[in-house]
């Protein structure tokens, strides 16, 4: 399970501005937030000889290609697993780089979610929403928050969590994101503000949901030979890893609607770290809906399953909680980037530049990725 570990790092981070109202394509989106982070990594784009772009974005890699210049592109994919794509991307590039394939990989991503197309045309683009066709459209539900509600319900209804348990984590989300200079959603909220806003897929609240905006990120990864002695200071992939829900892949239907990939992706990924999870400093988890956060704690052992409302009560994933978490605002309040802004603000993290949002002496970090139907993926990293 060590194959991976400490072989490669995250060497260069980019974004553009987060916006909601933009002109610019998803594609040149990408290609500005690539740029920004070849250059943070000391590169050039003819240094770039892999490409991994997000699998629902406009951009391929012959796009990369004509506009970059690249001359010897020797590795290509994607990673059609929804958000949990740019994470397992990580473990793709890893082992691209370990076989000696690529040097320096580049994940890409731009999108549009809010001036470009909408749910339900957006939802129709993905492969994996094929299965809902049987058992969920012909009741109407054919956007993400409705297909993820009844999961959250179903939650609630065995373990009794509350919706003013969800609030805690929108809550304590856009405090961060109010922290940070990049960031849509910066106008603080209480419980309160949560638990009257309007309702749009019970148990889901608008707070519960996460904001459509414009923008793009993008990372490199390189291996760790070739990091040392390059511009900013190596973040080191320790452990990584991805998992698929139990079948069927209507989420309706299965028998445990509480449980993600995510819980067979964490234990192999803490275990190719060789860390523990009292190891974590900070944790950057995908959040398109307040309830995936508190299911993927529970999924990757923080606390037991069922006991997740408890665990984010009371300021636990603030910055002096327990285990702080989406110090950049995340999806919910700083821009719905697909999880790529995860990936960007963790290896922010571990810098030590994250400014007013840094956690003191962050060292080892994870970041995770929830797709559609359940997918998980999962990246455990160390300064």
């Amino acid at each position: 399970m060590d194959t991976l570990k400490d072989k490669c790092c995250v060497t260069g981070i980019g974004e553009t501005a987060y916006t909601r109202g933009c002109n610019k394509s998803p594609t040149a989106l990408q290609m500005e937030a690539s740029l920004a982070a070849i250059a943070d990594a000391g590169l050039t784009p003819k240094d770039i000889d892999g490409v991994i772009p997000f699998f629902a974005g406009s951009a391929v890699a012959e796009d990369f290609i004509t506009n970059f210049g690249i001359e010897d592109l020797r590795y290509s994919v994607t990673a059609p697993m929804g958000g949990a794509s740019c994470v397992a991307a990580i473990q793709s590039a890893a082992a691209a780089i370990t076989a000696g394939i690529a040097t320096h990989v580049l994940l890409p991503l731009g999108r549009t979610g809010y001036s470009g197309t909408r749910a339900p045309a957006r939802v129709a683009a993905f492969p994996q929403f094929r299965i809902v066709g049987e058992f969920e459209m012909p009741y109407g539900a054919v956007a993400p928050v409705q297909l993820y509600a009844p999961m959250a319900r179903r939650h609630m209804e065995i373990y009794g969590t509350t919706s003013k348990q969800f609030a805690e984590i929108s809550v304590t989300t856009r405090d961060h994101a109010i922290l940070n200079g990049n960031a849509v959603m910066t106008k603080p909220i209480t419980i309160e503000d949560h638990q009257t806003s309007r309702m749009i897929s019970d148990p889901f609240r608008l707070f519960d949901c996460s904001v459509e905006s414009d923008g793009g990120a993008a990372i490199v990864i390189s291996g760790a030979d070739r990091a040392r002695d390059m511009r900013q200071k190596p973040v080191y992939v320790m452990g990584v890893a991805e998992g698929h829900p139990d079948s069927p892949s209507a989420i309706t239907q299965r028998p445990d609607l509480t449980v993600l990939g995510l819980a067979k992706a964490a234990p192999r990924a803490f275990e190719m770290a060789g860390v523990g999870l009292d190891a974590i400093d900070v944790a950057e988890i995908y959040d398109c809906f307040t309830y995936t956060v508190l299911c993927q704690l529970e999924d990757m052992g923080f606390c037991a399953k069922g006991e997740g409302g408890g665990f984010v009560e009371d300021g636990a994933l603030g910055l002096d909680g327990r285990l702080p978490t989406n110090t950049h605002g995340g999806l919910l309040s700083q821009s719905h980037m697909a999880g790529m802004n995860h990936i960007v603000e963790l290896a922010r993290q571990l810098r030590g530049d994250a400014g007013s949002a840094q956690v003191p002496d962050a060292e080892v970090g994870l970041v995770t990725g929830y797709g559609d139907m359940g997918d998980g993926s999962i990246a455990i990293m160390r300064r």
